[in-house]
Order: structure tokens, then C-alpha cells, then sequence
């Protein structure tokens, strides 16, 4: 790591080896080289005269690549692509004359992308995978755990620990379907020629338009694609990259608010984040336990969730067939999009993977509320032993007014069930106060919603990754 200038975050601190290595140069640069050979191949396995000793030798120093003298060529020619075919003719002099033939820059620049962004799919995908497994069994475990609901973080009627898990999860499996549709619809570039109508490639095929065809095939196919574009201007459309980063962003949203959820639980102490024996919370107040993790998720997925404004903006000004100005954008934002929701995806398996619940905390905090959701159920008891709805409404109303003012304006704890006790006007449900305070009366079907969503949804969706998915940068399952 260079410390004399800057370095990006997202590959220094926050995303994995593997997709930092995706979005190399490197990696770029070997795959452009990939792609001239198999443009070569292809225009010799269709007719072309090309030297067989050419191919030979670009095909032996695919990795040869020396970055320096395309740096040094690019200060001179002003051209990343040209640099890199100078620098691959300085090692393979005899493929200088077929390397490039009949392409434009897209073709390696394009293509590459495409390639690239497949390819991070496929390790995001495992990864979300992940998440959403350790999920669904934090919220199986937690289906009955009944705990105090929230609606505009004011005190509402309550609900499950695992029923809130799944509300997660819900929203990570509709990023985990739309990642696995956006990977398998790319469609490659292919061989389309400097405007998009391959005039370039029937030249060199002397009006042979089968054998263009053919080409385009040859290359797609070559790196796995299923496609190539039927149309294309000098780039691939770029409203393509405005949909996958759209489906990234959108992941970007459904992290951050399981991430806000987290760090308000954490602040009532009901469900925190795992935290090292060595942490440290804060450098000055030494108890502090941050939910750094989740501040973490909820950072970086902001930063994921407003890319694809970029992306729409740059697609709607490609003027005609092309205009440069997305090039330069566009380095930062592809990259930017995988290694942000990677680095997402990184954290959230170290936080799910470790969560812990307070029941303690949890009860004390229901029971502060759940007093007063009781009363209609109280109510109700006391019309069933005879008595008269109007008057009991009015008792229970008046406890209820010097109850909340006992908590609001003195601190206290909520002495209404107190209340009720001492109050010999209740006398024929003071036997059955406990069982009306009950918390699993109040949780409706949320256990039963928890079991039948994992067993329906949850499980069917998982079926397919199966010994594939990620559990940490080590671990698999």
C-alpha cells in the first residue's frame, strides 16, 4: 500500500481482494489481450490469412504485461488502447500486424466491462446468498421472541425479533433475484466495428456477411456470453449500465435500512452487533460499544444508492453513436458500484453472523408499553365478569392519564397493571391480569408468518446456492 498518496478506500479498507483484483488494471489489461486473440482466432478459423506463428506468439504472452512502457506510450500517443497495443507488440512482434484488426477501442474496452461486471456479479451473488441464510436462521431462532413494535419510533403494537428479520430479508432477496436476472440477460458487445455496422469486418471478409455474423459470435461465445447485442452503436448502450448499477443502488437501499434498524435497536440495547474482546468503542469514553459495523453498512450503502443518478445522466447524453464523455465517468462509477457492494456485503456477513439479543432488555422495554395495548383486552374481561363497558372505559382511562404522567413527567416506571391491582373496582380480573399481560397474545401471527415465509420463500430461494454460499472471506457452506 502506497502512503505518499491517496488510495481508495473501498479497495484499501472496505472491499474483498477478489473484487479489488476484478477491477484491476491488471486484469483489464489481460482481458483486452484475451479479446484480440480471440478476435484473431476467429477471423483465421473464418478465412483470414493470418500467420498461425502470430497467433502463436500472442497467445504466449497473453500476462506479459508491462505496464510502465503503456504508461509510457499513452504520455506520448494520448491513447490508453494503442499504448497497450504498442506495449504488446514490444513483446510479440510478430502479432503487432493482427492485433486490433478490423476493432475499434470499444471492442476491448466494452467487451472487458462487460466481462468485468459479470464476473463481480458472480461474487457478489454467493455473498448476498450468505446473508440472507444467516438471517433466515437469526429469525427462526427469533420467530416467537416477542418484542415492542415501532411505527415512527413511537411505541406500537408489538411483533416478533424474527418477524422483523425477515422484513430484512424480504428486500435482500428481491436485490438477490434482480443481481441474478441482471447477470444472466448481459449481453456481449462482440465485434460491431467503430459506428456499430461492422463495415470494417465485411471489408476485411470481402462482403461476406455470414462470416461477420460468425465473428460476433466467435468472440461472444469465446468469454461465455450467451448473446452479443444485436445493435450497438460504437459502445455497448449505455442504459445497460445505468440497470446494473440501478440493481446495485437498489441493494445499496435495502442494506442501509437494515443497517439504520440495527443502530436504533442498538441504541435500545436490544439487539447489538458483535463486538471483539479487544474493540475499541470510542477513543476518549472507554465503555462505548458503537455499532460500527452497521455504520459502516449504512455509509458505504448511501454512497451505493446514489450512483445510479450518475449512471441515468451519463445515458441520456450519448449523442448518437457516442460521445467520450463517459469514459472517464465511467472508471469511477462501474468500479465503485461492485467494490461499494461488495465492501456492503462484506461487513454484513461479519454483523449478521454475530448478532445479539438483550431478552432482558427487550421484556423490560415491552412491558413499559405493553399496559396500556392491554387495556382493550382488560376491558373486554371485565364486560365478560358483568361489568359496564362505559364505566370500565372510564376507570381504565383515568388509571391510564396518572399512569403516563408517572413516566412522562416524573420518570417512574409505568405503574398501570399497579393500578388495576390495587383498584378493587377490578377485582374480578385480578386473577387473570398476568395472562392478559402476556406478550405472545399480542404478537398476532407474526411466529407463524416467520416459519411459513422461511419455509415458502426463504428456503426455495436458497435451494439453488446450496454449497455455494458465503459465509465470510473463508468460510462456505
Amino acid at each position: 500500500m502506497a502512503h505518499d498518496r491517496w488510495q481508495s478506500p473501498l479497495v484499501e479498507r472496505y472491499a474483498s481482494p477478489e473484487m479489488a483484483v476484478n477491477w484491476s488494471d491488471d486484469r483489464r489489461i489481460r482481458t483486452w489481450r484475451r479479446l484480440w486473440l480471440a478476435l484473431a482466432e476467429g477471423q483465421a478459423a473464418l478465412g483470414l490469412a493470418l500467420d498461425p506463428a502470430a497467433i502463436d506468439e500472442l497467445r504466449n504472452h497473453l500476462d506479459d504485461v508491462d505496464h510502465a512502457a503503456a504508461a509510457r506510450y499513452e504520455r506520448e500517443l494520448r491513447h490508453d488502447v494503442m499504448a497497450h497495443v504498442h506495449a504488446l507488440g514490444d513483446v510479440a512482434p510478430l502479432a503487432r500486424p493482427i492485433v486490433h484488426l478490423g476493432a475499434t477501442s470499444c471492442y476491448v474496452a466494452d467487451n472487458a466491462d462487460l466481462v468485468a461486471m459479470r464476473d463481480g456479479f458472480d461474487l457478489l451473488l454467493p455473498k448476498l446468498a450468505g446473508v440472507v441464510h444467516a438471517l433466515a436462521g437469526f429469525a427462526r431462532e427469533q420467530a416467537d421472541h416477542a418484542t415492542l413494535g415501532w411505527t415512527h419510533f413511537q411505541a406500537a403494537q408489538p411483533t416478533t425479533v424474527g418477524k422483523r428479520a425477515t422484513l430484512w430479508i424480504q428486500d435482500l432477496l428481491v436485490d438477490l433475484e434482480r443481481f441474478q436476472a441482471v447477470r444472466d440477460g448481459l449481453r456481449f458487445r462482440g465485434a460491431k466495428g467503430t459506428t456499430g455496422t461492422q463495415a470494417t469486418f465485411l471489408e476485411l471478409f470481402d462482403g461476406d456477411h455470414a462470416k461477420v455474423r460468425a465473428l460476433d459470435r466467435h468472440v461472444t461465445e469465446a468469454f461465455g456470453f450467451p448473446a452479443p447485442f444485436a445493435v450497438t452503436g460504437q459502445t455497448y448502450p449505455r442504459k445497460l449500465d445505468h440497470d446494473i448499477v440501478s440493481a446495485l443502488g437498489s441493494f445499496g437501499v435495502s442494506a442501509g435500512k437494515m443497517a439504520n434498524d440495527l443502530r436504533l435497536l442498538a441504541h435500545l440495547k436490544e439487539v447489538e452487533e458483535p463486538f471483539g474482546k479487544k474493540q475499541v468503542g470510542s477513543s476518549a469514553m472507554a465503555y462505548k460499544r458503537n455499532p460500527m459495523r452497521a455504520e459502516r453498512v449504512s455509509a458505504l450503502a448511501r454512497h451505493l444508492s446514489l450512483l445510479p443518478a450518475n449512471t441515468a445522466a451519463t445515458a441520456s447524453v450519448q449523442w448518437m453513436e457516442r460521445t467520450l464523455d463517459d469514459s472517464a465517468n465511467r472508471r469511477l462509477v462501474l468500479a465503485e458500484a461492485f467494490l461499494g457492494a461488495d465492501g456492503v456485503l462484506e461487513t454484513l456477513l461479519e454483523l449478521v453472523q454475530g448478532l445479539v439479543v438483550y431478552p432482558a432488555v427487550i421484556r423490560r422495554n415491552l412491558m413499559a408499553e405493553l399496559p396500556f395495548m392491554a387495556t382493550e383486552r382488560i376491558l373486554m374481561a371485565m364486560v365478560r365478569a358483568g361489568g359496564d363497558r362505559q364505566a370500565v372505559h372510564e376507570w381504565i382511562r383515568e388509571h391510564s392519564i396518572d399512569a403516563a404522567r408517572q413516566v412522562k413527567e416524573l420518570g417512574r416506571d409505568n405503574d398501570l397493571v399497579e393500578r388495576l391491582r390495587n383498584d378493587p373496582r377490578f377485582a374480578p380480573v385480578h386473577p387473570d391480569l398476568d395472562a392478559l399481560l402476556d406478550p405472545s397474545a399480542y404478537v398476532g401471527r407474526a411466529p407463524q408468518q416467520v416459519r411459513e415465509y422461511l419455509d415458502e420463500d426463504v428456503g426455495p430461494a436458497l435451494a439453488p446456492w446450496k454449497g455455494r454460499m458465503a459465509l465470510g472471506r473463508s468460510l462456505r457452506v
